[in-house]
């Protein structure tokens, strides 16, 4: 699809280090979510492209694999400075295309630079392994790099979940090739130039622009592809995964999730509302670890359910370059109206719609995807609304009586990406977290996240850890060098009477 307006900035992929269009010369509009209007375009990428980026980053490999990890340590603690510089461009432009309020953005992204200084260290610091082999025998473990490895990322935080995958990657010394999604795939672009900057080689950064269907099918069936790691929906993490165990390379999925706040009898009316509003309604409830189920304590449920109904009408929905701003629009035209099919479910099904339930219009909103903080009160455990993920402004509130049954409650999906307990019974919080079945737990905080600490989830929600030493070593291959130290001569077939070591 060609851009319709011509005077829009039209960006360029970015392969071998140059600035590119796609071979076929297509292009196609990015909207921006507040007004349903084009503000930009990007190449088309497909099979064609990935192929000659594939090429690049094998280039690129060769010679970064190649430099000491203290070299590849200095360009990106370089490119974590330059990065922190700039971060007010990738704010505006996270805006644009994704519709977030700017004070979310300016929060989310100030953090980014710390992934590339966090895991600049751990190359520069991490220590190989001397196993106890025994005898005369010296036996030591090294990481290598995997190769060059195709990152495939979502719309709903673009810089940070890139940076997540890309910073570690880049440490273990392999070249990677990007799919961003096709709905924000800006700031991924934005960032070439902080390595070039840096002085990352040529072809060890690549960004390829296009659609699922077309680039992304063709990085993740690559021949030449060492790795891949892709934050989506389950279903397409299911597909990406059985191709790579087609190829038998490693696959990381950061899948689909629904996680529980479970709010007990000892939490302040006030904190439990203040909670679940951030667990539920930051970015809209677009991110894998929404708050989108709410587990309250039958005794204080009426209360904080009320407090809850007048915070979430209260918030300010509206343009997200605006300061005052809240939450804003949904990130297109498709999630609106996949937001809409769930709350007509949701009334279907027989949930009690408190709050919200429709779309937004007025006060600067026109044209733009706005959907009002909804919630649903008397929802039950089966209904599709709690067991299905929405990725939307859309909280289901349901009530327990024991710890048991708010344990079976908050297990009770198919995902296990992320929960949170709330209580100031410590041992009580600590006791239920270790039972819940999810890859992320917190204790009286949500959707907490630092550079250090494994992030990933248990059944339907994934496979694999972002960040940590976890993650940098899910980007390299061990091998194992067994040295000999005794200079006796050894001759297994010498029939010379001495005992001899076969293993």
């Amino acid at each position: 699809m060609q851009a319709s307006d011509t005077d829009a900035p039209q960006w360029p992929m970015i392969i071998g280090g140059k600035k590119v269009e796609a071979q076929s010369g297509k292009r196609f509009d990015i909207i921006n979510p507040a007004t349903g209007l084009a503000y930009c375009s990007v190449p088309e990428g497909d099979a064609a492209d990935i192929d000659i980026a594939v090429d690049a980053a094998k280039k690129g490999f060769d010679i970064w694999s190649k430099m000491s990890a203290l070299q590849r340590a200095s360009i990106l603690m370089k490119a974590a400075d330059i990065l922190q510089e700039r971060l007010a461009d990738f704010v505006d432009a996270e805006v644009l295309q994704t519709g977030r309020p700017i004070r979310e953005m300016r929060a989310q992204l100030a953090r980014t630079p710390e992934w590339y200084s966090y895991f600049a260290s751990v190359a520069r610091t991490y220590e190989s392994k001397v196993h106890p082999f025994g005898g005369d025998h010296v036996n030591y473990g090294r990481r290598l790099a995997l190769g060059v490895v195709g990152l495939v990322t979502p719309w709903n935080h673009p810089l940070l979940i890139l940076t997540k995958k890309l910073a570690p990657a880049l440490a273990a010394g392999n070249a990677v090739v990007v799919k961003p999604s096709e709905v924000a795939p800006i700031t991924p672009l934005m960032l070439a130039d902080v390595f070039s900057e840096a002085g990352l080689p040529e072809g060890v950064y690549n960004v390829v622009t296009g659609f699922g269907a077309g680039a992304g099918a063709a990085l993740t069936a690559h021949r030449d592809i060492a790795k891949i790691d892709l934050t989506g929906g389950t279903e397409t993490g299911r597909k990406v995964a059985a191709l790579a165990g087609e190829r038998l390379i490693p696959f990381s999925g950061e899948l689909g999730g629904k996680a529980s706040v479970i709010v007990f009898d000892d939490v302040s009316v006030d904190r439990a509302a203040a909670a679940t509003l951030f667990a539920s309604f930051v970015a809209a409830g677009q991110t894998c670890v929404q708050g989108a189920r709410l587990l309250v304590h039958e005794s204080i449920h009426d209360a904080v359910l009320e407090k809850l109904i007048a915070r979430a009408n209260a918030l300010v929905v509206g343009a997200p370059d605006d300061e005052s701003t809240q939450m804003g629009p949904v990130v297109s035209d498709r999630q609106l109206a996949t937001v809409e099919k769930y709350v007509a479910i949701g009334k279907d099904e027989g949930a009690r719609l408190v709050a919200g339930g429709e779309r937004l219009s007025g006060e600067g909103r026109d044209g733009g995807y706005f959907y009002a903080p909804t919630i649903f009160a008397d929802v039950s455990n089966d209904m599709r609304i709690a067991q299905e993920e929405i990725f939307g402004p859309v909280v289901c509130v349901m009530k327990f009586s024991t710890e048991a049954e708010a344990v079976a409650l908050a297990n009770g999906t198919d995902f296990g990406l992320a929960a949170s307990v709330w209580s100031s019974n410590i041992a009580r919080a600590k006791r239920v977290a270790e039972d819940i079945e999810a890859g992320i737990v917190w204790i009286n905080d949500h959707h907490r996240i630092d550079p250090s600490s494994p992030w990933g989830g248990f059944k339907d929600s994934g496979i694999g850890k972002e960040n940590g030493i976890v993650c940098y070593e899910g980007y390299t291959r061990m091998q194992s060098i067994v040295l000999n130290t005794s200079e006796e001569p050894f001759d297994w077939f010498a029939e010379d009477g001495k005992q001899k070591r076969y293993s």
